[in-house]
């Protein structure tokens, strides 16, 4: 059976994603994508390139995603979809870029750096 796989990634997470060909299934780390998300929007993060690409019913999606929360993960699952369907179809490229699905969103958490209390905040100054 025909497959097209890719990596994606979003802060400290990583998805391995599959598609294949078939009816619209959902599988995340061995679970239905609701059951996994369980968060609407989400939901909606990780279906935005097959909604885009009109090929929502007709893709197989099994991922295996690890490190960081589940915001991470949708994200990494969206970026690991839209470098897989670049692979099923090359003519997806330009509306993928459009919509910004093939960059890896770069922001990631500032270290806390020493003598303060987080990354940026300071303790309070006192003159006297």
């Amino acid at each position: 059976m025909q497959y097209f796989d890719a990596i994606g990634r979003r802060k400290t997470s990583t998805a391995r994603v599959r598609l294949t060909p078939g009816t619209g299934k959902r599988i995340i780390n061995n679970l239905v994508m609701k059951k996994y998300l369980n968060r609407e929007v989400l939901e909606m993060i990780v279906e935005q390139p097959l909604e885009l690409s009109k090929l929502s019913d007709k893709i197989d999606l099994k991922v295996n995603v690890k490190g960081g929360g589940l915001s991470g993960q949708a994200g990494a699952i969206r970026h690991g979809i839209a470098r897989a369907l670049l692979k099923y179809d090359e003519m997806l490229r330009g509306d993928l870029k459009k919509f910004g699905l093939l960059t890896r969103d770069p922001r990631m958490v500032e270290r806390k750096k020493s003598g303060q209390p987080k990354a940026r905040k300071r303790f309070q100054f006192s003159k006297r």
